[in-house]
């Protein structure tokens, strides 16, 4: 793949984030904060919009075929890589720094319980590595803040990849208010699933978008984004939310270019040298 095909995805992502949420959102519910480990299919999609006809398209080619020999088969394969892939604070920008805890227990991942808590438990069969980072950046004299996660998931199939997108989606039904940590809470949960090819969709094989709203401790409300991805085996995500001095767009633009980041180490790490 050329350095300039290179270029056009990642800067396609922030732009396609905004696209579907002008489009509109289909599925009540969803997912924040520690919630990093779900899953999804590519069959029953939701609507694209409220009362608008699904996109017609014609099967486009693969976005990224990995090479065979690079692909983790085993736990320690997907650790190296998810460590790899995953933003650091200094990957998110000047300001941010860890929040407590930095990043998840190795072998876990976040479980959505049936209170609508986020639970961290152990990795399933089928999953071989995944890690979530917690970052957050304070504006000069407590007029607020950008909080973020990144998290990477790697699987023992596709079909496994595929799941934590489809359970993504369910998640959002069932729980449109959800706790991903004490005294946080996400509600007004509405998701998207847009499949490589729909909604000129080119930087990854399935995409899911979350859009709700965030707050701490009853606190003011903030917007709150959750944004997935798959490649091949690899599912990469990342959660955005910010204090009313910080317009949407400009967290959805750090949010969409965090992920389209992380599809490219991705990407640098299972392609054919």
């Amino acid at each position: 793949m050329g350095d300039k095909t290179r270029r056009r995805r990642r800067s396609w992502v922030p732009l396609l984030v905004t696209g579907v949420l002008v489009g509109g959102c289909s599925a009540p519910g969803g997912d924040g904060g520690e919630a990093d480990g779900r899953a999804a299919s590519g069959s029953g999609r939701p609507p694209s919009a409220a009362g608008a006809p699904s996109p017609v398209f014609t099967t486009p080619s693969p976005v990224f075929t990995p090479d065979p020999s690079l692909v983790p088969a085993g736990v320690q394969d997907g650790r190296g890589l998810v460590d790899a892939v995953v933003f650091t604070p200094a990957d998110w920008g000047r300001g941010f720094t860890a929040r407590k805890p930095a990043e998840s227990t190795p072998g876990t991942w976040a479980v959505l319980d049936g209170d609508c808590r986020w639970q961290r438990e152990r990795l399933p069969a089928g999953v071989l590595a995944g890690l979530s980072r917690y970052s957050v950046r304070r504006d000069a004299g407590g007029a607020g803040s950008v909080t973020v996660t990144a998290v990477a998931t790697v699987h023992a199939s596709v079909l496994s990849a595929d799941g934590q997108l489809v359970t993504t989606l369910e998640e959002v039904l069932r729980c449109p208010e959800q706790r991903p940590r004490d005294g946080e809470l996400i509600t007004g949960l509405t998701s998207t699933g847009t499949p490589f090819g729909a909604r000129e969709q080119n930087y990854a094989d399935d995409s899911v978008l979350e859009v709700g709203l965030y707050s701490e401790r009853g606190g003011a409300a903030q917007p709150y984004r959750w944004m997935l991805a798959r490649l091949g085996t690899v599912v990469v995500a990342v959660s955005v939310t910010g204090s009313k001095n910080h317009p949407q767009a400009e967290l959805d633009q750090l949010g969409g270019n965090a992920l389209a980041r992380m599809l490219e180490r991705v990407r640098q790490r299972l392609e054919a040298k």
